[in-house]
């Protein structure tokens, strides 16, 4: 599968067509592997990290993802750092490559899409298809509901909040929300004194674990 030309093509960001009958069949294997998960039981948690490393192209330690968890191609094209976690119904459209770091967490019902499609009316009746790879640095929490489109990159410690589009490139260390998502603030010292508005944050919190 990853010898044809048509793979070549859907790796190297070109367009291609993704139903081609050799893309189809590699793809229905990674599909097999990530119905099996959806399908584990909540204390079968060694077999789904089990499975996970079976999945994904690259996974580090402590990665937990809550079923149902929806990708294109059985994660085979993404790449998690260490102890990441996706809450509920985490989507990822992963034809393109998917990069995630260490410490990242998604809330429920994320999408991460990497493919897109022509505009041109005429190329897209062909069925053509192409991919731009997304990255998300370290410690980011992306909020529920919050849509990446492909070729994005989000830079680290950044917070994207709830329901956000994310159109373009977000740099590190800030939080971010909207449609389309836009830099809202710095992260700053206060919000190591306050965790949520006027909350303080309890100095024994660093010391429990």
């Amino acid at each position: 599968m990853h010898d044809t030309e048509e793979y070549a093509r859907m790796q190297a960001g070109m367009l291609y067509y993704p139903n081609e009958e050799q893309l189809a069949e590699a793809q229905q294997k990674c599909l097999e592997l990530l119905y099996e998960y959806n399908g584990t039981r909540p204390s079968e948690g060694q077999k789904r990290t089990e499975l996970l490393r079976r999945m994904f192209a690259q996974i580090g330690e402590n990665c937990y993802i809550e079923p149902p968890f929806y990708s294109n191609w059985g994660a085979s094209h993404v790449y998690f750092g260490h102890n990441v976690y996706a809450n509920f119904g985490l989507t990822m459209v992963d034809d393109g490559k998917i990069y995630v770091g260490d410490n990242t967490m998604f809330g429920p019902h994320v999408t991460v899409a990497t493919a897109g499609h022509p505009i041109d009316p005429q190329l897209r009746r062909k069925g053509l298809q192409y991919n731009a790879d997304v990255h998300i640095g370290n410690n980011v929490w992306i909020g529920a509901g919050s849509t990446i489109v492909p070729g994005v990159t989000i830079g680290d410690d950044v917070v994207i909040g709830a329901g956000s589009v994310v159109t373009r490139d977000i740099p590190s260390g800030v939080v971010a929300v909207g449609t389309p998502c836009r830099v809202m603030r710095e992260v700053s010292l206060r919000d190591r004194e306050y965790y949520f508005k006027d909350k303080r944050v309890d100095p024994a919190a660093f010391t429990r674990y």
